[in-house]
């Protein structure tokens, strides 16, 4: 597009905003083939649309959007509400592609009641309303387990997939299976139980599918009372039993009392790409719905604008007619006949959290599944969380961690751990051992192998790191600054990580002077961070006590000149120890070696005596 074309393209888009009206409405963006890529309400028209065309506007997303419009329609309705169920019709029929994309993720199962002669009730993931009523989707399967579970203890529904009809069970041309032999169905299919009986059974699991399990309690208390008044206590006892579970059940599956019924609650929670609404119906005390649906952002949509439309479309997709909506503080909505509820304390504050807990949890388990199928992906994220509470100008890909060990200054040696994508990366491990410090000085040992280290990797042309972070508090983080900064002038950030009195890692320290970060210590991000600390441990304690390993199995015997390690332990084998060694005689050693190797020994304890080879 030339810049000519451009601006008339521009002109025209401002001359149809100076002409819309300022009413509640609907519009639609076009781009060049005519194409809807952008589907919006609006309180006012004008004022809305007039927005996107502002020099000030610095949203990117938003400039791609207003460079693909060639032409804007809209629609004028009475009230706000009109505005913003039109936009959701309009969004669900066209697709637009810049409007948030809803993405259900996986399918969710089901309850189905088949319209069969005789129903069957089982779970399903596969929806075809013209077989039968269909309750959920359920998100928490054992939800919907315990009312599978609830519906086949009280009523028994027959679970044989034969085409029941009238006409077979009057020509007798069924036979009992195992399931009435072993009372978990009333056989309706030869006649042990009515069809009335059998369908008041499947009236009532509806009825509690439908979340009015304190109405069919109620109902069942009612028959119970009447049949004891009439005599009939087998009857009377029955009914009991299944009062009985179903109060066990409704006790089990009520979260707040059940005097809150018939609301509908909605949290959102979101992040740069995405948002996750969920849904929670609560009927009777008892939630009957728990949903959550994923909505891909498009151009940077606020919490309120994606909330209003997800209340839109779950309230139609699930069918509410709910009269009170329960929301959190700061989210406004106008739906005809609906109270829109702000809880700050109290039973419906407890669904609220419920239900924001519910969105966290998906969100969780989305981001795990993903990282899962791509394991870089989590690492990417582990990068930007600490190069944005470190304020790092590049992604901390390369992480470097030093520590010492000795014992009284012995045996001083350090190491030097590097992780690469959050992941160690052993071949680039290094072992030093510590040349020009005497005595147990951490810090001297510290800059030594720092100094080493860098100037060795500085002189190889080896890429440097993006981070160091050394296993210490403020004093560590100051020596190694003195070589890195003050002495090979090295631009390298210098992280610190300190231990409290029970020598347990609680703070990351950073910048000069140094100063706590505020990363919580049961975060992804810290425990990853102290998994470093406690590798570099690992290591530079291994090296030590190889060390010192060596040390302490150093002999007398290793400095024979012409005894090697299989004469050595050959000797230690037959004679258990050096001061055995030294007392044998020459022929017990010449037994064991031969006459060269045991006059070799012999002489080497025995410098004074003259010995007679045979």
């Amino acid at each position: 597009m030339t810049k000519e074309e451009n601006e008339a393209r521009l002109a025209k888009l401002k001359n149809i905003v100076l002409n819309l009206p300022e009413k509640p409405g609907s519009y639609q963006f076009y781009d060049q083939e005519g194409t809807i890529i952008y589907v919006g309400k609006a309180k006012n028209l004008k004022a809305r649309v007039s927005s996107y065309f502002h020099k000030e506007v610095d949203r990117f997303k938003t400039k791609v959007l207003v460079s693909k419009i060639w032409n804007i329609t809209y629609t004028v309705v009475n009230t706000e509400e009109d505005a913003l169920l039109l936009e959701n019709s309009l969004i669900k029929q066209y697709n637009p592609r810049y409007n948030v994309l809803l993405k259900d993720g996986k399918t969710y199962p089901s309850i189905c009641m088949t319209k069969e002669y005789l129903p069957r009730v089982f779970k399903t993931r596969t929806i075809n309303k013209k077989w039968g009523q269909y309750f959920g989707p359920y998100s928490h399967i054992g939800s919907m387990y315990a009312l599978l579970e609830i519906i086949k203890k009280i009523y028994k529904p027959r679970t044989c997939r034969f085409p029941i009809t009238k006409e077979g069970i009057a020509e007798r041309k069924y036979k009992p299976c195992l399931e009435y032999h072993i009372h978990n169905c009333g056989a309706p299919c030869i006649g042990k139980q009515s069809y009335e009986d059998y369908q008041e059974n499947m009236n009532q699991a509806r009825e509690i599918l439908k979340g009015h399990t304190r109405e069919v309690q109620k109902m069942l208390y009612e028959q119970m009372q009447k049949a004891a008044e009439e005599l009939r206590f087998e009857d009377a006892q029955a009914l009991k039993i299944r009062y009985e579970a179903l109060e066990n059940f409704a006790a089990k599956s009520e979260v707040v009392s059940y005097t809150i019924s018939d609301v509908d609650v909605f949290t959102i929670t979101s992040d740069e790409k995405n948002a996750y609404i969920n849904y929670i119906h609560v009927e009777n005390g008892q939630i009957n719905q728990s949903f959550t649906f994923e909505f891909k952002k498009k151009l940077n949509e606020s919490d309120e604008e994606l909330l209003q439309l997800g209340i839109v479309e779950m309230r139609e997709r699930f069918k509410s007619t709910a009269k009170e909506i329960i929301l959190p503080e700061g989210i406004e909505i106008d739906l005809d006949g609906v109270t829109v509820t702000h809880p700050v304390r109290g039973d419906k504050n407890h669904l609220l959290e419920l239900s924001t807990m519910n969105g966290k949890q998906y969100k969780f388990d989305r981001l795990k599944q993903a990282e899962k199928l791509n394991p870089e992906q989590r690492a990417t994220r582990l990068m930007k969380e600490l190069q944005t509470a470190l304020k790092l100008p590049h992604l901390p890909f390369q992480i470097e961690c030093f520590d010492n060990s000795n014992i009284s200054g012995t045996d001083a040696v350090a190491g030097c751990v590097v992780f690469k994508g959050m992941k160690p990366s052993k071949k680039d491990y290094r072992k030093y051992n510590i040349k020009t410090v005497k005595g147990p000085d951490d810090y001297a040992s510290m800059q030594e192998v720092v100094r080493r280290r860098y100037t060795r990797m500085m002189e190889e042309g080896t890429p440097l790191p993006d981070l160091i972070i050394t296993d210490g508090g403020v004093g560590q983080m100051h020596v190694v600054r003195e070589v890195v900064v003050d002495e090979l002038h090295l631009d390298i950030p210098i992280a610190g990580l300190a231990k409290d009195d029970r020598h347990r890692t609680n703070e990351l320290l950073f910048g000069w002077p140094a100063q706590t970060i505020g990363i919580d210590i049961k975060s992804e991000l810290f425990k990853v961070l102290t998994q470093i600390q406690d590798e570099v441990h690992r290591y530079a304690i291994t090296f030590h006590r190889d060390k010192r390993s060596k040390h302490a199995l150093h002999s007398e015997l290793d400095d024979i000149k012409g005894i090697g390690p299989k004469t050595k332990d050959l000797l230690i084998k037959k004679l258990k120890s050096v001061k055995q060694i030294k007392l044998a005689d020459l022929q017990e050693l010449t037994n064991i070696l031969g006459a060269r190797k045991a006059s070799i020994i012999y002489k080497n304890f025995h410098p004074g005596e003259t010995v007679t080879e045979k």
